[in-house]
């Protein structure tokens, strides 16, 4: 113990909760060290929402090229997948180099060591050094800050392990595209990407355990983005069991029931794991088999602990992680503020058309008791969706506590279906009537206004 180095706060991963926090810490005057074994900033900047969101725009306006002979006339369309691997290097990754995001840490006056930080006991870090020495020891005054993240889940299928399939990981990193991939996960991630590559023209198929896609979604919005998918020409098989995978000869085999299904490559985009199992949560007295870290309104989760982000299962969403590190760097520097509140999560899904969902699904609010009354509307019947044509599907749903009179939940689908949710998000968040919602003026000829026609169908 004599031995330990002194400072105020470790943090432990450097996702984007964690590093804003030991940002805001370090600017504070507080003395901070960060432990991450992998690249300062976490998977969101490097393998989640920045290159992804590139592969987005890029798929997008292929599709909307596609949409010129019925809107403007004649346009002719080659794909090259050449200049979205050169935007995803060079500007969303730097290469995946992390140089910048140490240096904008070191600046605010933050150390960032390379290795795995461990838990050693209330407020005690052990460093495991990137070649499997023992580094230093840190003694932290006033605590320990948890943002290890998640990773891939590795599922348990039949003759998976050990082929080469692809990750989100490996996804994003593609220079030159397959002609056929199987998509493993109708989620967020394997939807996404399922439309990107078959934009570019690769013959993709999605198969997901379940019963839909977007399975957390309202059903609804799930049923109008899989149609979309089977007339783009995505093949989708869901409420389906896997029975094996093959690798041979450069291609995949997977079994599913009496088919078996060929391509040249494999996403598995199926869940995440939280890298909860080697960081000694034993030490401090929580279990290293959980999934989660239970946090107070305070991001506390013991005695000089603090975990923000995916690990505290308030959300997988960068978003929440920030939200949280704010909360939590307010707690370790003594400032007021108000405590975490999550019933109004927003979360988008950026297929065409985006899928943005804020609080409850009708379903989750039904099961949790409340009066429910529901409102919804196509997108495309709304004055902008008839304006805007070929790519307008979508929906607005509204989810209302009926004894209180405030929204609770609410789905906004169609283009920028995401955006559109900010005004949902604020309505949920804030608790704002219904009647008070009923007495705007929306403005004419936009997609939000579809909330107006929303609304009026809760009465």
């Amino acid at each position: 113990m004599s031995d330990d180095i002194e400072c105020d706060l470790v943090v432990i991963g450097a996702g984007p909760g964690g590093e804003s926090l030991a940002s805001g810490a370090a600017k504070a005057g507080l003395d901070v060290v960060v432990v991450d074994k992998h690249l300062v900033g976490g998977e969101c900047p490097y393998y989640g929402c920045i290159p992804s969101k590139m592969m987005v725009r890029a798929a997008d306006s292929l599709a909307e090229a596609h949409r010129v002979g019925t809107l403007a006339g004649e346009a002719t369309v080659v794909a090259s997948w050449a200049p979205v691997a050169k935007r995803i290097d060079e500007e969303a990754t730097s290469g995946w180099d992390d140089a910048i995001a140490v240096e904008r840490l070191e600046d605010a006056g933050a150390v960032v060591l390379r290795g795995v930080g461990r838990l050693a006991g209330p407020g005690r870090v052990t460093v495991e050094l990137p070649d499997g020495s023992a580094g230093p020891t840190y003694a932290a005054r006033r605590g320990v800050v948890l943002n290890p993240g998640t990773r891939p889940a590795e599922l348990p299928i039949d003759g998976l392990a050990g082929t080469p399939y692809w990750t989100n990981r490996d996804a994003v990193r593609v220079t030159e595209l397959p002609s056929s991939l199987v998509v493993i996960g109708g989620g967020p991630i394997g939807c996404e990407m399922a439309q990107v590559f078959a934009r570019f023209g690769v013959e993709v198929t999605v198969l997901e355990v379940g019963p839909r896609l977007l399975g957390p979604s309202e059903p609804e919005a799930s049923e109008i983005l899989q149609e979309i998918f089977v007339a783009e020409g995505i093949r989708v098989l869901a409420g389906i069991s896997i029975d094996s995978v093959s690798h041979a000869d450069g291609s995949f085999e997977v079994v599913v029931g009496d088919e078996t299904i060929t391509a040249e490559h494999l996403l598995v985009a199926a869940g995440r794991t939280p890298n909860l199992d080697d960081i000694g949560l034993e030490t401090v007295g929580l279990s290293a088999s959980d999934r989660t870290v239970d946090v107070d309104d305070r991001m506390r989760a013991g005695e000089k602990l603090w975990a923000v982000g995916d690990v505290t299962g308030k959300g997988a969403f960068t978003h929440v992680s920030m939200y949280q590190s704010a909360i939590a760097l307010r707690d370790i520097t003594g400032e007021d503020g108000p405590p975490a509140a999550y019933h109004a999560v927003p979360h988008t899904t950026f297929t065409d058309p985006e899928v943005g969902g804020v609080g409850m699904t009708e379903q989750r609010a039904r099961a949790a008791g409340l009066n429910v009354r529901v409102g919804s509307t196509p997108l495309e019947q709304s004055s902008r969706g008839f304006v805007h044509g070929p790519g307008a599907r979508g929906l607005i749903k509204l989810v209302e506590d009926a004894d209180r009179g405030v929204l609770v939940g609410a789905t906004a689908m169609g283009p920028a279906g995401g955006e559109i949710l900010g005004f949902l998000a604020v309505a949920v968040h804030a608790q704002v009537p219904t009647a008070t919602l009923r007495s705007m003026i929306f403005a004419y000829p936009t997609f939000h206004r579809a909330i107006e026609t929303a609304l009026a169908d809760l009465s």
